[in-house]
């Protein structure tokens, strides 16, 4: 008999942070038929012994390099059947009723194909990208100008369920049958993309995306690198990945101006990188006291 839901975490290098959340989540499911899937993409710390010797409860599969996050989800939504599928960061903390009201408010929404929830950052403050909208070439061009009030759907209430159009990756709540009809994650993004990616082939498929008023806490970054060149390379490209798949038909009166903005602001996040690693080299004293 399937179960009722299954959270897939995928892993890399965050053994501390993946424990706690994993704790979060066994409290969460209290009362629930489901169960954990860890998909660890090959860390080099002590991540796959320790699950195995401590969470034997815990359902782990153990790649032997690092395949991105979307073909690792993909891994584990492939071998369960559950109702529900919960992408979930190893970053998270989830409160106690959180998946159980989730789950309960989309088997009384038969249309919602998606949900995410309210997420907090460290300081218990809402995280922006709670709920996002789907970055068009004009939505996209504002945020880029540093006008971000449409892209995160500001006009709406944190303290009510509220149809948004992406729903993030930290926390995204899939209905089975809304996957098998427009597919599992687009494994053409090895990170970042492929959440706004799945929420607009959910849109376009006719299903529902919202945002509920449950909480995680979201340590923001905690399992990515965000100082190194490869995520400014990863981020970026998967802005131009989505881009070209969902608006290649428009016109370069349109396409070149939105494609040279993502590579300008690709060519200012690795000039701020140059400078802040500079700085840290001629002051460390001076920044270890900041």
């Amino acid at each position: 008999m399937a179960k009722k839901v299954s959270i897939v975490i995928v892993s890399y290098n965050v053994r501390q942070l993946l424990v706690q959340c994993i704790d979060s989540v066994r409290k969460a499911l209290a009362g629930l038929d489901g169960e954990i899937v860890v998909v660890d993409n090959c860390s080099k710390d002590d991540t796959q012994v320790y699950l195995e010797t401590n969470y034997p409860d815990v359902r782990l599969l153990a790649n032997q390099e690092n395949v991105g996050f979307a073909r690792a989800n993909n891994q584990a939504i492939r071998q369960s059947d559950s109702d529900y599928v919960l992408l979930l960061n190893p970053d998270t903390l989830v409160n106690e009723n959180t998946i159980r009201e989730t789950i309960a408010f989309m088997d009384a929404h038969p249309e919602a194909g998606g949900a995410g929830v309210r997420m907090l950052t460290r300081e218990g403050t809402p995280a922006p990208e709670s709920r996002r909208a789907i970055p068009t070439p004009w939505v996209a061009m504002l945020k880029m100008l540093g006008f971000t009030r449409r892209y995160y759907m500001s006009n709406l209430p944190w303290d009510e369920p509220c149809r948004i159009e992406v729903v993030s990756g930290a926390y995204f709540m899939l209905r089975r049958k809304a996957i098998e009809q427009v597919g599992l994650l687009d494994e053409d993004f090895f990170m970042y993309g492929e959440d706004i990616d799945l929420s607009y082939r959910l849109l376009k498929g006719g299903w529902q995306n919202w945002y509920l008023p449950f909480d995680i806490v979201h340590f923001k970054g905690g399992s990515t690198q965000k100082s190194s060149f490869r995520y400014v390379h990863v981020f970026y490209q998967a802005m131009l990945i989505f881009f070209r798949k969902h608006y290649s038909h428009l016109s370069l009166f349109f396409s070149l101006p939105i494609q040279t903005a993502i590579y300008f602001r690709a060519t200012l996040a690795l000039l701020q990188m140059y400078v802040d690693r500079l700085h840290h080299f001629v002051n460390p004293k001076k920044d270890s006291y900041e």
